[in-house]
């Protein structure tokens, strides 16, 4: 979820009357130059696309919602869970440079379709997606201990603050991940819902967080660990960063600078 100016907009929910009650807000498209967007009928930006390289990340806080690489490297099986599919910049993205199953919670199944019809979703078998409130998926016992990171943006049309932010809620986001993972999670820093969202996230997670940098936009990503104490240096850091920017083509260095003021004595702990 982002605000950004765009233009060209046109409803992708086909055939649904304007003054219909509906359960789920309808997605509307907009295009600027070669970037198509998604909106619930709010300037308010869901999610983006290049059109030409469908794969890229465009908005940069979509991209910081892959900050988990810089300190996990998980196996092949281990499946990456996504809660809000927007305009499935992440799924497209995970699909194509990661080999993992990719488990995408979506409330509104008019956004999967948009994404199918206009946003290019491939929908191989390691990509499943469940049409289901976020905050009840995450409660389920048989989504536990599975997923090495959960990357969590979930936003109604007004941008009101996520829709799923209490300590409980978190406190399920952290049973998903694995033994060992890591939680991003996209805020608006000068949002009214900021800091009750760091103070759950840092509660469930034990204090164990990390922030970003918050971005023209106003989007702050909060990465939140489980597992033994992490210990990395700076060096081992900046060379980790390194060949997640040359692998992934993501701007990890710039992660990792913003990062090196937590360290002490060399040594980033969290």
């Amino acid at each position: 979820m982002a605000k950004i100016p765009a233009k060209k907009t046109s409803n992708a929910s086909q055939g649904t009357s304007s003054r219909m009650v509906v359960e789920h807000a309808p997605p509307t498209i907009s295009e600027s130059g070669d970037i198509r967007y998604l909106h619930f009928g709010t300037e308010w930006v869901q999610g983006a696309m290049w059109v030409a390289k469908p794969a890229e990340l465009v908005l940069e806080y979509t991209a910081q919602m892959m900050a988990w690489l810089l300190f996990l490297q998980p196996q092949k099986t281990q499946p990456l869970g996504m809660l809000g599919l927007g305009a499935g910049s992440l799924a497209r993205f995970c699909l194509k440079h990661l080999s993992n199953p990719v488990q995408v919670v979506e409330w509104n199944p008019q956004v999967t379709m948009a994404c199918e019809m206009y946003f290019k979703l491939p929908r191989p078998a390691r990509l499943l997606i469940d049409h289901e409130d976020a905050g009840t998926w995450v409660e389920d016992p048989q989504h536990h201990g599975l997923h090495a990171a959960l990357m969590v943006d979930i936003y109604d049309a007004d941008a009101r603050g996520p829709v799923r932010d209490s300590l409980d809620f978190y406190l399920n986001c952290k049973n998903v991940l694995a033994d060992i993972g890591v939680l991003t999670v996209n805020l608006f820093g000068a949002h009214a819902s900021y800091a009750r969202n760091i103070r759950n996230v840092s509660e469930a997670f034990d204090g164990r967080i990390l922030t970003l940098p918050q971005i023209d936009a106003g989007n702050q990503v909060v990465l939140a660990f489980k597992g033994p104490e992490l210990r990395v240096s700076v060096v081992q850091l900046l060379e980790r960063a390194g060949q997640v920017e040359s692998t992934y083509h993501l701007p990890a260095r710039r992660w990792a600078r913003s990062l090196i003021g937590r360290a002490q004595d060399g040594w980033l702990i969290v």
